[in-house]
Order: C-alpha cells, then sequence, then structure tokens
C-alpha cells in the first residue's frame, strides 16, 4: 500500500496561507540550507518550473511518483500559464468546477476523491503519493493521509487558511521526527497512529 503525505508549509499557529490561500510570505524562508533539505530529501515537491530555473531538471524523485492537489492550488499554476506544475511526477487535480483538464498530462478528479485517491493508493509501486493542499482537499483526505511533514515557518498570522479545513474530528498521529533550521523554519514529520 503506497502512502499518501501531506507535505504542507504553515505558520507557527496552523495556516498555510491568508484567507485566500496566498502564502507567498513564507518564500523568504526557503534559503540556501532549507532548499538544499529540499533538493535532497523531497525534490519531487519542487514544481517543474522551480527545478528548471535552479537548474535541478534532473533531479531523481526520492518519495513520490504522484501529486494530488486541489483546484485552489492548480489555479494558482494555471494563472501564470502553467498548465502542468509538477510534469515530472503523475498529476491529478481534485476539482468539480474544471469540465476537463487543460494539460494531457493532468487528469482531473471530478467525483468521488477519497475512492480515486485509495485507488491510487492501492497501486504496486516504491513511491507515495504527495498531496499538495489545499485545505479543503486535506480535510476530505484527512482518514486516507497516512503521514504529515509539516514545515513550520517562524510567523504568526492570527487568521487565514487552515491546514485543514473540515469538521471537528480527531486524528492522532505519532511524531516520528523534528528537524530544526538555522531560519527558524521547524520540519516535524508524523505518521497516522493505528
Amino acid at each position: 500500500m503506497r502512502k499518501l503525505t501531506y507535505f504542507v508549509a504553515c505558520s507557527i499557529d496552523g495556516f498555510i496561507g491568508d484567507e485566500s490561500g496566498d502564502a507567498s510570505f513564507m518564500y523568504p524562508f526557503v534559503d540556501e540550507q532549507f532548499l538544499e533539505f529540499l533538493k535532497t530529501e523531497y525534490p519531487e515537491t519542487i514544481s517543474t518550473g522551480g527545478r528548471r530555473a535552479l537548474g535541478l531538471d534532473d533531479l531523481p524523485n526520492r518519495r513520490f511518483d504522484t501529486v494530488v492537489q486541489g483546484r485552489a492550488s492548480y489555479e494558482v499554476a494555471l494563472k501564470e500559464g502553467i498548465t502542468s506544475p509538477y510534469a515530472h511526477l503523475r498529476e491529478y487535480v481534485a476539482s468539480r468546477t474544471l469540465e476537463e483538464s487543460p494539460d494531457p498530462h493532468v487528469e482531473i478528479i471530478a467525483a468521488d476523491l477519497v475512492a480515486r485517491v485509495r485507488e491510487l493508493k492501492a497501486e504496486d509501486g516504491d513511491r507515495g503519493i504527495y498531496l499538495c493542499g489545499g485545505s479543503r482537499l486535506a480535510g476530505e483526505l484527512i482518514d486516507e493521509i497516512d503521514e504529515l511533514v509539516v514545515k513550520t515557518y517562524p510567523i504568526v498570522l492570527g487568521t487565514g487558511m487552515p491546514m485543514f479545513g473540515s469538521g471537528f474530528e480527531v486524528s492522532e498521529f505519532a511524531l516520528d521526527e523534528v528537524r530544526p533550521f538555522r531560519n527558524g523554519v521547524l520540519v516535524r514529520t508524523y505518521s497516522r497512529k493505528g
């Protein structure tokens, strides 16, 4: 069974962006040390355009071969004219409003998201599935998430888009690792209990 990993950046108080989902204020924390961590440990989470800009096109995927993202997250790339933001992965976009994919490499999941993600998890393979936001998507898939990798930036927002846009439900995870960085970022890795 392949793992679904929610790899997410957030503030100290658990917000992944402002009310509209904009998280650009977190970009300055991706300094040399943190970028080296991403390149070494999670290279596939760097967008195809980001990899190209950094001269990292040839970085092999280490942990994931598939990405699932929500419509709002995908819309960020579309606004820039990018129809396949993670071309180095199999790409899925969960959307009830996109009628057809703007790119042959991107599959739209319009109905029964949980069933489709379970199918992806049941596939054979050594690499897992990268859940790339957003808040509502993570909330819908909370019971399918096997691992959380939370990049906590040293900022407090007070309000914004929560990590999980869902009703109140207790889901317990075990802390596996905490990795601090000089810039104040903490990366915590959790696995689902039970």
